[in-house]
């Protein structure tokens, strides 16, 4: 039986063994019993299905909740050989017709359905001439009502079974399910003592990350820039935010899409396409984009605002890392988000107790974007999993480098604003005061005259928002539910105010480092002798912000130049060529002082002078940044976060000091994973040859590129 299957597994899938949990789930069908199966994203669900399915006489019958899943899935199958249909509204008439003809003459193994059509009596009527060995039921948490996603079709199943000549086999899917849902699945399909595999919950290879506070879309267009050779997601909370997220994105030259249900069928189709095909990058949608996607190259999913619960979250964040590779799933929370998913639940659902019901999982989800402890423990404890480690090592909370600094005098200037405004003010007038603003608000109600106003005048308006919408994230302050929020100050706020307590936030460290004002004194310099040289005022070649953002941003081509603040074609063209090479210059000569380089790896007077003549624009060797880092005492996996390079890549350049500088007595044993340097040296001896480090790498597919490289200068093979 478990021969068979495995055969089959490799001839039509091309896999030569199961994953984790698949084989016992398969084996347990094909002895006949019913089993539910809960199963993390990417873990393989579907062969659990289709492998017995093949094997089985007669038909299974897959019940799936969306066309377009339907879709992909029997479109694979056919890909792979497998004789496969499924029936849906898609359909014209008389396609209907023809599938159910081919039903009724057993020309199919797999038939994918939508649960209202099983209560339809000629499809019944069909069914009950034919075998159906297996009932398959994908996305069974539908079937509760406690569940996130919970549809009343699917309560039709169970009568359907009721209806069918001879019981079949049942089978559950799912990948999120608590504990509560998971009985819901077994009473509601009145299933006897099933088999239940419980894979875990833990997608090891996903990194999780909440950031509160917060410019969202300069995030995210940041983030999609500098990702540009990879697939991502991007999931709102309506509608009018997708649409204006896309927009954005257009604007900024990035190839996306967007997905909701307010475009047409036809237009929803085209986009999902194009997403599919990379034909584009990113895709911006709605929850309505969800379930029905099996892209496997989904390298990151953000989550613009926060979902209303952590099943619907994880599902999301899921899409990511399909394929096993790592994935990065990013939660943007702002205290807005709250209101806007109460407000949705408020008017999508009638039952009061589960209205009551989804408002406590979305304070679980609000709990899990305030949480100091592991954010994957947090998620996998949330579905029942009571042995997660404290840590993970792979998660922002568990990897978090930033700073914890007190600002409770800040918050207490804050907190005081907000209270002699009475509580009655949203974050943008509570900020225009704070910062001393004149405009016809603040003068209408007479705030320049209170003592708070302009406490701040130090900070940017928007740097004033931030920390307000800090505070708010961090439960000192709260928003009204309402089209226009209200601050309030918590009791949390009042002992602060009283000097009873401290605030101390994490401040996040700058991942790209900036220049000292030197750098910006000398744009300022060289604006200066452009504007005589022009005769006009210097603000006219550029102004103060757009300099700063060069020193922000540190532009080293003049594509980078277009994205400064303030540039457009016109100047890009006179000056761009004039600034770019100032930031050059200035930032090599930088990085080289910052590093430290060692006594004996500095160049001596005059062959420095003769190196800078020759070519100013010369930069420190990669090679030499990663020496000089290791020199300060990081550590390899360190010094690939801050450089943003990969681990193996500055395995090598520790490789390379081992050879060039064996006085370091750089540790390689440190790269190479316990029993695989036997493996490696067999791998060599056997290839007869290092100059193709690939062949060893395919050789060994589990085994890493560094500690190969490690292994090789180890025992400096040649």
């Amino acid at each position: 039986m478990l021969k068979q299957a495995l055969t089959i597994l490799k001839k039509f899938y091309g896999y030569d063994a199961f994953r984790p949990g698949q084989e016992n789930i398969i084996v347990n069908l094909l002895q006949g019993k019913d089993t539910v199966a809960i199963m993390p994203t990417g873990a393989g669900k579907s062969i659990c299905f289709q492998i017995p399915a093949l094997i089985l006489p007669g038909i299974t019958l897959v019940v799936s909740p969306l066309i377009s899943l339907m879709k992909d899935q029997v479109d694979a199958l056919a890909q792979q050989g497998i004789p496969a249909t499924y029936i849906n509204s898609s359909l014209a008439s008389s396609e209907v017709s023809r599938r159910l003809y081919d039903i009724s003459e057993n020309r199919y193994k797999l038939v994918y359905v939508a649960p209202e059509r099983l209560s339809t009596d000629y499809f019944q009527s069909i069914l009950n001439k034919i075998t159906i060995s297996m009932l398959a039921i994908d996305e069974a948490h539908c079937l509760s009502q406690w569940g996130h996603d919970f549809r009343p079709s699917y309560q039709q199943i169970t009568p359907f079974i009721h209806s069918l000549k001879s019981r079949p086999i049942i089978s559950a899917f799912t990948a999120t399910a608590t504990p509560e849902v998971k009985d819901d699945i077994i009473m509601l399909l009145g299933l006897d003592h099933p088999n239940v595999q419980v894979n875990g919950f833990d997608r090891p290879n996903l990194y999780f990350s909440v950031l509160r506070g917060e410019d969202k879309k300069k995030y995210i267009i940041n983030y999609v820039k500098n990702h540009a050779d990879q697939s991502g997601i991007i999931y709102a909370a309506t509608r009018k935010e997708v649409d204006s997220i896309y927009e954005l994105l257009s604007q900024k030259g990035l190839k996306a899409g967007h997905y909701h249900a307010g475009i047409s069928d036809m237009e929803r189709t085209r986009q999902q396409d194009d997403y599919l095909y990379d034909n584009i990058q990113v895709m911006v949608a709605t929850n309505a984009f969800g379930m029905g996607i099996d892209k496997s190259n989904v390298r990151y999913v953000i989550h613009y605002n926060m979902p209303k619960n952590i099943e619907a979250y994880y599902q999301e964040a899921g899409r990511s890392g399909r394929d096993g590779e790592p994935g990065e799933c990013i939660l943007l929370f702002s205290p807005q988000d709250t209101m806007t998913q109460k407000f949705l639940i408020d008017v999508s659902t009638e039952n009061e107790e589960r209205k009551a019901h989804e408002f406590g999982k979305l304070q679980t989800m609000v709990d899990y974007c305030h949480t100091p402890d592991c954010l994957r423990k947090f998620i996998v404890q949330y579905f029942g999993e009571t042995k997660a480690p404290d840590t993970c090592d792979n998660c922002s909370n568990c990897n978090d480098e930033s700073e914890l600094v007190d600002i409770t005098v800040d918050a207490q200037k804050i907190f005081s604003c907000i209270y002699r405004m009475n509580e009655r003010f949203g974050i943008t007038m509570i900020a225009d005061v704070l910062k001393g603003s004149q405009n016809k608000n603040v003068l209408k109600f007479h705030f320049d005259t209170i003592s708070t106003y302009g406490i701040l005048s130090e900070r940017t308006v928007k740097d004033i928002k931030l920390i307000i919408q800090r505070l708010a994230a961090t439960q000192y302050l709260t928003l009204t539910e309402s089209e226009y929020p209200v601050v309030k100050l918590t009791q949390n706020a009042y002992a602060v105010m009283k000097g009873q307590s401290s605030v101390w936030q994490k401040i996040s460290k700058e991942r790209k480092a900036n220049i000292d004002s030197s750098l910006f004194q000398t744009l300022r310099t060289l604006r200066k002798e452009l504007a005589a040289k022009d005769n006009v005022p210097p603000y006219l070649v550029f102004s103060d912000a757009t300099l700063q953002d060069m020193c922000s941003q540190l532009p080293l081509t003049l594509q980078d130049m277009r994205q400064v603040k303030g540039i457009g074609e016109r100047k890009l063209e006179k000056y761009g060529d004039l600034f770019l090479r100032v930031i050059i210059e200035q930032t090599s000569s930088e990085t080289v002082s910052n590093l430290q380089l060692p006594r004996h790896e500095e160049m001596n007077t005059e062959t420095k002078k003769k190196k800078t003549t020759t070519n100013k624009q010369e930069k420190v060797s990669t090679y030499e940044q990663t020496y000089a880092l290791y020199k300060q005492g990081f550590t390899a996996k360190e010094i690939a976060a801050s450089r943003k390079l990969k681990l193996d890549t500055i395995i090598q350049h520790f490789c390379r000091l081992s050879l060039e500088r064996p006085e370091e007595n750089i540790n390689l044993d440190q790269f190479i994973p316990e029993g695989s340097e036997i493996n490696i040296l067999n791998a060599i001896k056997k290839i007869g040859s290092i100059k193709a480090v690939s062949a060893i790498k395919t050789a060994l597919p589990d085994t890493s590129y560094g500690a190969i490289q490690a292994v090789i200068a180890k025992y400096k093979i040649h």
